[in-house]
């Protein structure tokens, strides 16, 4: 059954990929990471490639209703074991949240 909410922030995720990498990375974040942040009531969004400019070629977003169910998550061991995995595929990571707004955002 799909549960609808009313996304209020956005975590959001920087990064540049590892070449060579990429099917691992897929593999993770498909079948890993996403279904993970699900459970913990961060709902993936959107996902930014970048194709030129001075910021990282990755930004994927996932929104929450409340800012207490980011916290939360980002503060869990699961997140951390999440979130090591992630940087073992990718460079240059950072994160941060801000209140919901459709579309893209910084």
């Amino acid at each position: 059954m799909t549960k609808h909410i009313i996304p209020r922030y956005k975590l959001m995720l920087f990064y540049d990929l590892t070449p060579g990498d990429m099917e691992t990375y897929y593999n993770f974040i498909m079948n890993e990471m996403v279904p993970a942040a699900h459970e913990m009531g961060l709902y993936m969004v959107q996902v930014y490639h970048t194709l030129w400019g001075d910021c990282p070629l990755r930004q994927a977003e996932f929104v929450a209703e409340d800012l207490t169910t980011i916290q939360t998550a980002l503060h869990s061991d699961e997140w951390q074991v999440l979130e090591d995995k992630l940087l073992q595929h990718t460079a240059n990571y950072s994160r941060k949240i801000v209140r919901f707004r459709p579309g893209f955002q910084l």
